[in-house]
């Protein structure tokens, strides 16, 4: 906010639920106070395309030149509800970086193509790479988020950590033998320099030993009409790890054998077997970061009897309590 006003622009902020009283009352905000830029989250355009909201037919949005998702990778379906039904001659920038670094690894550049599913290109002075193991850069495979050379916005250290080991911890002994920044995120990075996001990597399902990004599991459940949210963790169990999914459901869907199978059997057809998850739990919430981002991390740990330390980072921490009473009946 503080970089945009010292653009010149100004600033228009919102503060209330994007629903209420309906999906368009943002559409209307951008269409009465001529909005150019849209910053906004996959979660908003997604319950949008699933309500089939269409803006450009109520709403006059012909002065929309940019819309910025953060928040979670943005799906090709996305993309498409976005030129279909919002303006063909936008530029639809999926951006992902960090509060941490008050920046962004990869971004949207206005002067590249715009293709579906993908974040266009690595930011400025962001050495970002793909490391599939330590020293070793991929390009078209699944790999961790790495930034190999210092950067502008990189914070120097944590408050109250003055020997700096949380610090260390937390971003730079994944590789023990060489002074790199591993940020967490699973990503891709193709020959054109596109980038895909799966997911946070200490996220990342492992059945059978098969790396699976969450995000994959979240584009199939999620277009389903029955869900209105999900969240996928793994679980150890039998000396592998199964996949379990927790779905928040649609109002007045009820959760049976029927649902179950629909769920199986729409992740089987949309992505493999190896992705179909071993158990589908109904729950009324799914907890999310004040940011925005799905809690999995947390989830995962309940699921394994262990602690949450930073509950006050969710936003609805409340929703916790009904995940420790599963986790007693999924060990």
């Amino acid at each position: 906010m503080v970089s945009a006003l010292c653009t010149g622009a100004s600033l228009l902020v919102y503060d209330g639920s994007v629903a209420h009283p309906n999906l368009g009352v943002l559409w209307g905000i951008i269409a009465e106070n001529r909005v150019t830029v849209f910053g906004t989250s996959p979660k908003y355009l997604g319950a949008c395309m699933a309500r089939r909201v269409v803006p450009r037919d109520r709403y006059e949005v012909g002065n929309l030149r940019t819309i910025l998702s953060t928040g979670a990778p943005l799906w090709p379906e996305h993309f498409d509800w976005v030129y279909l039904t919002v303006n063909r001659d936008l530029h639809l920038a999926s951006i992902s970086g960090g509060t941490d670094i008050i920046s962004c690894f990869m971004l949207g550049n206005p002067l590249l193509p715009v293709r579906r599913g993908q974040i266009q290109c690595r930011g400025l002075g962001m050495a970002v790479e793909a490391w599939a193991a330590e020293n070793k850069a991929v390009i078209g495979d699944k790999a961790e988020l790495v930034c190999v050379q210092p950067f502008m916005a990189m914070p120097i250290g944590f408050l109250g950590d003055p020997d700096q080991k949380k610090y260390r911890q937390a971003y730079f002994d994944y590789y023990p033998s060489r002074e790199v920044w591993r940020h967490g995120d699973f990503i891709l990075i193709d020959e054109l320099g596109g980038i895909e996001v799966y997911g946070r990597s200490d996220a990342t399902l492992n059945p059978g030993g098969v790396r699976i990004g969450t995000a994959e599991i979240y584009r199939v459940v999620e277009a389903m009409p029955e869900i209105q949210d999900s969240l996928a963790v793994g679980q150890p169990f039998a000396g592998d790890v199964r996949v379990v999914l927790f779905v928040k459901l649609q109002d007045k869907i009820k959760f049976d054998d029927a649902l179950t199978q629909k769920i199986k059997s729409t992740v089987r057809n949309g992505l493999t077997p190896r992705h179909v998850p071993s158990i589908i739990v109904p729950v009324a919430d799914i907890p999310y970061t004040r940011s925005g981002k799905k809690v999995e991390i947390a989830i995962m740990q309940i699921l394994q009897q262990m602690p949450v330390h930073n509950r006050s980072a969710i936003g609805n921490p409340e929703c916790l309590n009904e995940y420790e009473q599963l986790a007693t009946n999924l060990k």
